[in-house]
């Protein structure tokens, strides 16, 4: 059993993208793992400022609920990054909470990529909807999550659920019309299968 923190960045509580987390998590409790949910649209997460107090010993300072975020994403084995696809990357919530994983690195004396911190080590995973569904539509956010959460804070990457054709961005959510839900509960159940 793994715990899992799925992190939503969409900005509509029963949009495209809440459902797809939500069928993934359905998968993922159906093979026992313990998952927790956070919507980011419920929580406010500032952008990191670049101030490096965190870099002194000192506690982030943007008084915001990433502090309540840290334990659980310490504790997850697994984070799950969902997000609708704006101008072709994660939305803007999701961004900012990812900016903020620098104020809690810890100094790397031998560091790759010649940074200076390490991460704590988690798998990732990625779900993203989106309306369109071109052969290029979703390049520029598949190589942001490849480069910052897997190559560069040193995730291991589990998968990514890349949901295209989720309906006209102006109107309701479509994915149900979609074989992408079912795909999203499968993803999340076979996700740990040896």
């Amino acid at each position: 059993m793994k715990n899992i923190l799925v992190v939503i960045g969409g900005g509509r509580a029963n949009g495209n993208t809440m459902q797809l987390a939500d069928s993934f998590i359905a998968g993922a409790k159906e093979a026992g793992h313990q998952v927790e949910k956070i919507s980011l649209l419920k929580k406010e997460v500032k952008g990191c400022l670049g101030c490096n107090a965190c870099r002194f010993g000192k506690p982030c300072i943007q008084k915001d609920d990433f502090h309540e975020m840290i334990p659980k994403i310490k504790a997850a084995d697994l984070i799950v990054f969902a997000s609708p696809l704006y101008f072709w990357t994660i939305s803007y919530r999701l961004k900012a909470f990812i900016e903020r994983f620098y104020c809690i690195a810890e100094e790397d004396d031998n560091p790759p990529y010649g940074r200076y911190e390490k991460y704590p080590v988690k798998d990732s995973a990625l779900l993203i909807t989106s309306a369109d569904d071109l052969f290029w539509t979703f390049e520029q956010v598949t190589s942001y999550y490849k480069f910052t959460i897997v190559n560069y804070i040193g995730f291991h990457d589990k998968g990514m659920l890349l949901a295209g054709g989720c309906g006209d961005t102006n109107g309701k959510a479509r994915i149900g019309e979609t074989e992408h839900l079912k795909e999203a509960y499968e993803f999340g159940k076979s996700l740990y299968n040896a």
